[in-house]
């Protein structure tokens, strides 16, 4: 565990953007496995998920914030919030944009949030994969016509190109301190946490459009397998809004909740590296997005931020 000496530095990241520009992509590919869960529906991600990076000259805490956008309810209040509040607790900032997309109004929703911090901002340039090369130079102008970036660096978090050369240039900007968590620790988030958004994760796929933001996953009961020692029984409970949602998420005979908790399943099983017994079921909690009791019970805290 090192303390801060012989140049070792360390420090927090907070990445930053409007929903789906691959800030959830980024962040599994620099710690190396999945903790945080991917879908193409804004707001999948609701609670700051910190992933950590540890090599031999430094240790990066990364946060992953909920994509920002005006918010239309009290879960986009309580997420925004979150978001922002972050910004005064961090030492560098990823502005993560598509490459692929337009500057647009959320981009400069999130740029004015930023003007008068006194963080260096990176401008990170995601899938670089869809473009072509001859147009990154003027799609990099674009942006810094907008802020004052301390750097522009393109990547394909997807891919990995040039990865490396962006957390090399953190590292430049991280101060000298501590270790802040075991080398062999790459998030911060409780094993129930990571599991129930595995759950959401598989439980959004499946449904499609058909459900909204209107998922939450509560886990009920973590515990050993009473006759079998190698096993974990998981329970757990998917809240919906209304009793049309619960009907699409269950499917025709079952077969729906069946196919989420088995592919939910696997990942949990690769997390706690054992063999895992699912079990899920599906409750109505009426309009639970604007109810700040049912917020808390979900895990989504004001008091920690």
């Amino acid at each position: 565990m090192h303390q801060g000496n012989n140049g070792y530095k360390s420090g927090f990241i907070s990445i930053i953007g409007r929903p789906n520009v691959g800030k959830s992509t980024f962040l599994n590919r620099v710690v190396g496995q999945k903790i945080a869960i991917m879908s193409d529906k804004p707001q999948t991600t609701r609670n700051k998920v910190q992933g950590v990076v540890t090599n031999e000259n430094s240790q990066m805490v990364f946060i992953d914030t909920p994509g920002i956008n005006e918010p239309k309810h009290k879960l986009g209040d309580f997420m925004l919030k979150v978001a922002k509040n972050t910004f005064r607790e961090v030492d560098v900032l990823l502005f993560v944009v598509s490459a692929a997309d337009r500057i647009g109004k959320q981009d400069r929703y999130v740029l004015d949030m930023l003007k008068g911090i006194d963080v260096p901002v990176f401008l990170v340039l995601n899938k670089i994969d869809q473009v072509h090369p001859d147009n990154l130079p003027k799609i990099v102008e674009s942006y810094r016509n907008e802020f004052d970036f301390a750097e522009a660096i393109p990547i394909s978090a997807l891919q990995g190109n040039n990865v490396e050369n962006l957390l090399a240039k953190i590292e430049e900007r991280l101060p000298e301190g501590p270790q802040y968590y075991p080398s062999d620790q790459v998030t911060d988030h409780p094993e129930r946490f990571i599991i129930s958004e595995l759950i959401r994760e598989k439980a959004l796929h499946l449904t499609r459009e058909e459900i909204p933001h209107s998922i939450a996953v509560v886990i009920d009961k973590i515990a050993k397998d009473e006759e079998n020692e190698n096993m974990i029984r998981v329970q757990a409970t998917i809240m919906v809004e209304r009793d049309s949602q619960k009907g699409i998420v269950i499917g025709k005979k079952g077969v729906l909740l069946k196919e989420i908790g088995t592919r939910a399943r696997k990942d949990i099983e690769n997390l706690l590296g054992t063999k895992v017994y699912l079990e899920l079921w599906v409750k109505v909690q009426k309009d639970w997005r604007n109810k700040a009791m049912h917020l808390r019970d979900f895990g989504f805290r004001d008091d920690e931020y």
